[in-house]
């Protein structure tokens, strides 16, 4: 706490930013982009065709605008001009649509020339000034979206970083990262088919743990109880949820005027929990003696 918070003068907390973006924010934002991938660039000299190609990939795929107008290759400081112009004057869905595409950047500059900051760092110090000046937003992989707390973020990232260590479970991550995917688009969100993945995540793995290709969640979870030590709780909770997804009015199937109306914490709420199951499956089915490859 600074000196001011102590006296008083300044206040010691401020409320979670979520449709706001205040200096502090925006600033340190900023401060990242330029420290881990701008200085890149200068320590990397990028110099003709190779400045250019960075300039094309801003115009064409973060402004949109004509590419027969975006900056030659001595146009450096004119291209950071202009971003500083946007960024600093952009209202604030806008600022984290931009630091989202910076790690497409990112990513861009690793497949071109081996970019020698790690992406998760890139990803960490950005999580860092948004957890410091209390965003409502985190980066979970390489995609903003909204949070409640930390436990919530842990939960998904370890279920999507654990699934993702065996190719057996390449369907159940591939679930995952779609579900976040649409439930993280801020232009158009998917919640209906966000819930529709996060539960095929379940029976995808669920069905891996029982050996039955063909079954359903709720017969996958009937012959795991048989193998596991599932509480029969935590077993009925997911065969109700499995069935809001399935039944006739349900998510899996098409919307009528009676259908059923979903919305973001609908979604969300189906993420976690189904992040969080995953997690509860594979550690029951590894003291099972039950291995992935």
């Amino acid at each position: 706490m600074s000196f001011s918070q102590r006296m008083g003068i300044t206040p010691a907390t401020k409320e979670i930013q979520l449709e706001s973006m205040d200096d502090d924010l925006r600033n340190g934002l900023w401060n990242i982009f330029k420290t881990k991938i701008l200085n890149h660039l200068t320590l990397r000299n990028y110099t003709g065709s190779g400045l250019e190609e960075i300039n094309y990939h801003i115009y064409h795929n973060f402004f949109k605008k004509p590419i027969d107008i975006h900056p030659g290759p001595t146009s450096e400081n004119h291209t950071l001009w202009e971003l500083q112009k946007f960024y600093f004057n952009a209202n604030w869905y806008e600022t984290y649509n931009f630091i989202e595409f910076s790690i497409e950047l990112v990513c861009w500059l690793i497949d071109s020339d081996g970019f020698y900051e790690e992406l998760d760092e890139v990803i960490e110090s950005y999580n860092h000034v948004l957890k410091r000046e209390f965003s409502g937003y985190r980066f979970i992989e390489d995609k903003i979206c909204p949070i409640s707390n930390e436990q919530e973020i842990a939960s998904l990232n370890e279920s999507i970083n654990e699934t993702g260590n065996y190719t057996a479970l390449r369907g159940c991550n591939l679930h995952l990262k779609s579900a976040l995917q649409k439930l993280s688009d801020r232009n158009n969100p998917d919640y209906r088919n966000s819930i529709k993945e996060s539960i095929s995540a379940v029976e995808s793995l669920a069905k891996i743990i029982s050996g039955g290709a063909r079954d359903t969640l709720a017969a996958s979870l009937d012959k795991i109880k048989g193998k596991l030590d599932i509480h029969p709780a935590m077993e009925r909770s997911f065969k109700q949820l499995y069935g809001y997804t399935s039944d006739s009015g349900g998510i899996r199937h098409a919307m009528t005027e009676e259908g059923t109306n979903v919305d973001f914490e609908d979604a969300k709420f189906m993420l976690i929990s189904c992040s969080a199951f995953i997690n509860y499956l594979i550690v029951k089915a590894q003291k099972a003696g039950i291995t992935f490859n």
